[in-house]
């Protein structure tokens, strides 16, 4: 039996286990806080002093919050439960919020990178030549170099995948010819073809001497995986990681999950976009409807920042290693095909770079902007720059699944369709199925593809990454893709949402008043 039908069969024994196991820790949840509940009502009838006490906490804790840097939309939404729990919100935002934790993973990330700046070195002469070209762009390059150490490549080719299914291919190939190491870091990984394909060339790479490390989020064993599945790879000679594993414990931790997608191979090919590994995302397996999914794979010297940015985050809870011996000796040239800059984006400190990536590609667009993404809860920055776009003549239009993986987003997403349709954004819903794209194209020449939704979970809350392009090639075939999945698609109109039920519209307001912290 190979690796990936063994770790099929283990996990096709598994399931009662993993949802078990996701009751114990969902108890332990609400044990917790029925502790937290239970103090708070004994001390409230215990003492006006105590309560009094509290009170006064709850105050400090909302001037706290309306003084503190951050996102507004996400301030509202904390300080609601505080005003109408006035002593229990004050005291279940110190415990998620106000935690040491989320400080000291940050100051960890922080020190990694001031490493791997040693190794990823800024590129002046191609930045200066970029902003020569386009100023608005050459802007954007210094932004991402200064606060994000990811500097502007050229000597680099992208090719584009308009499905999973013909990424899983090319994988496949690259995956056979490693020869010095592969890094794997992916949000899902579920059993199935996929992965059973992948984890037999691992293990026979492994094998042969290759350097192998997979890390996934830890939210896979909830569902997906075992929580021995780290062991089986290590037995196998392949270096694996879960990314804040969930205990019956409260942490804002939890909260900042690792969303990203990227595969390297040997330094000199990288992969990154929508798919994860399961196979609804190669559409081996129907879930909800046709899946549509894109990604991208950069070979060249921008596959440096891929390199760098997987590492980072893995010696994130360990020792720092000797990068060095990934930066690879300069080889002879790829061709350029215009410009590349891959990106990374820490929920932890106080840039929101996928935000402001989408915003600089909104606010300079001149002819068009045109977005794939699954999720469509846009604060109010992100909304009023997708309207002032259209207001400005840019033509703005955002597909969107027809066929929703989760309802309730969906419901949420509805209650911003009229706000843009009345500004003139277009919004169509993919009929076949389900988009899992998260693409921004512009003008012809600017783009972005990687795993950066249009939501505050991607935009605030979890680790992302992507590549902007500019004038590459496949930026056409970006936007070919966008017209032929169009054309699967039915447009909303205004007044479509009245349509929908009572209880549906219901929902989707109710969700707003939450939906920073979703």
């Amino acid at each position: 039996m190979n690796m990936g039908e063994k770790v099929n069969q283990v996990l096709g024994k598994l399931k009662t286990v993993i949802y078990g196991r996701f009751a114990m820790i969902l108890l332990g949840f609400l044990a917790q806080l029925i502790l937290l509940t239970v103090g708070y009502i004994l001390l409230r009838n215990y003492s006006y002093l105590f309560y009094g006490l509290f009170l006064a906490v709850s105050a400090i804790v909302v001037i706290y919050i309306y003084n503190a840097p951050g996102n507004p939309d996400l301030k509202l939404s904390w300080m609601l439960p505080i005003a109408i729990f006035p002593v229990f919100g004050a005291i279940f935002y110190m415990t998620i919020v106000m935690q040491p934790g989320t400080t000291v993973l940050y100051e960890r990330l922080t020190e990694l990178s001031g490493h791997t700046r040693k190794y990823v070195v800024p590129r002046s002469d191609t930045r200066d030549r970029l902003r020569t070209e386009s100023p608005h762009m050459g802007q954007l390059a210094y932004y991402l170099e200064k606060y994000d150490n990811s500097p502007v490549y050229d000597n680099t080719q992208m090719k584009y995948y308009a499905l999973g299914d013909s990424q899983f291919v090319d994988m496949v190939e690259e995956l056979k010819r490693a020869e010095k190491f592969i890094f794997m870091e992916f949000f899902i990984v579920s059993g199935g073809q996929m992965l059973g394909t992948i984890l037999d060339i691992l293990k026979e790479k492994a094998r042969q001497g290759v350097e192998v490390r997979f890390m996934c989020d830890g939210t896979n064993v909830l569902w997906n995986l075992p929580e021995f599945f780290p062991q089986m790879l290590e037995a196998e000679g392949i270096r694996c990681k879960m990314f804040a594993p969930i205990r019956p414990v409260f942490s804002p931790h939890y909260n900042n999950r690792d969303h990203r997608k990227i595969l390297v191979i040997d330094g000199k090919v990288a992969f990154t976009g929508g798919i994860n590994l399961a196979d609804e995302y190669i559409n081996k397996k129907e879930r909800f409807g046709h899946w549509k999914d894109v990604g991208a794979k950069i070979s060249g010297d921008a596959v440096e920042r891929f390199t760098y940015m997987f590492l980072e985050l893995w010696d994130v809870d360990g020792e720092e290693e000797a990068y060095g011996k990934y930066r690879l000796p300069g080889e002879a040239s790829c061709g350029s095909d215009g410009y590349a800059i891959p990106y990374s984006v820490c929920p932890l400190g106080p840039e929101r770079v996928g935000q402001m990536v989408y915003l600089e590609i909104l606010n300079t667009a001149h002819t068009y902007v045109h977005i794939m993404t699954p999720y469509l809860i846009p604060d109010y920055q992100m909304l009023t720059a997708l309207s002032y776009a259209v207001k400005r003549g840019v033509e703005v239009v955002i597909i969107m699944p027809h066929i929703p993986d989760k309802k309730y987003a969906f419901l949420l997403a509805k209650t911003y369709y009229d706000q843009l349709l009345e500004a003139g954004v277009r919004i169509c819903e993919y009929e076949p199925g389900f988009v899992h794209a998260k693409v921004f194209i512009s003008d012809n020449v600017k783009a972005v593809v990687g795993t950066v939704n249009l939501d505050y979970r991607s935009l605030f809350h979890h680790f992302e990454c992507g590549v902007v392009l500019y004038r590459n090639s496949q930026i056409a075939v970006m936007e070919q893709d966008f017209q032929d999945t169009l054309g699967k698609c039915i447009e909303m109109k205004e007044g479509d949402y009245g349509k929908l039920r009572l209880r549906d519209r219901a929902i989707g307001r109710i969700m707003r008043l939450v939906a920073p912290l979703m």
